[in-house]
């Protein structure tokens, strides 16, 4: 009884960690764009290519935001893309590709892939760069590129095989 009553929490407390801009306050110096991304698979299911952490930070990200924005709208779901202005300067970023559904029973009953990881990138002033990716169950990646050109920044973060998470993950 104990256990569980420690274990739960532990997980509301975890769920409180604060979201932080992704520009240090006061930044005054050059910035970049740095953008999420998703892929409609239907009205329910989504694949979000996201930021979660910025220099350690967490911060707002797509898949945050449309759960926030679409609450209450059962089964139905419209992705939020998010972007943020970044500072043009050595970043360590933590992305993700994970599958979103509209509903929470959907996430107990449906498939969710995720693929994340760290990687480090030096932006460009005035440029845009997005956040992509691939999930299937043979093969998930997620990787940032600059949006005009299409050119890989960083590195690939790739599983082999399946992504797939379990129920409680």
């Amino acid at each position: 009884m104990w256990t569980k009553l420690l274990l739960l929490s532990i997980m509301l407390l975890t769920g409180c960690e604060s979201l932080k801009p992704a520009l240090p306050e006061g930044y005054t110096g050059p910035t970049a764009m740095l953008k999420d991304s998703a892929k409609v698979i239907s009205g329910s299911k989504v694949d979000f290519y996201i930021v979660e952490r910025i220099n350690g930070n967490r911060v707002k990200n797509s898949q945050i935001q449309t759960e926030k924005e679409n609450s209450g709208r059962g089964l139905s779901m419209t992705p939020v893309i998010m972007q943020r202005p970044v500072a043009a300067a050595p970043l360590q970023l933590e992305i993700a590709a994970r599958t979103g559904y509209a509903a929470p029973i959907q996430t107990l009953l449906g498939p969710i892939y995720e693929v994340k990881g760290r990687v480090e990138m030096t932006p460009e002033a005035g440029k845009t760069y997005v956040v992509r990716g691939e999930l299937g169950e043979t093969y998930s990646s997620v990787w940032i590129e600059e949006e005009s050109t299409g050119a890989l920044v960083g590195k690939k973060i790739e599983i082999q095989g399946s992504a797939k998470l379990g129920v409680l993950q």
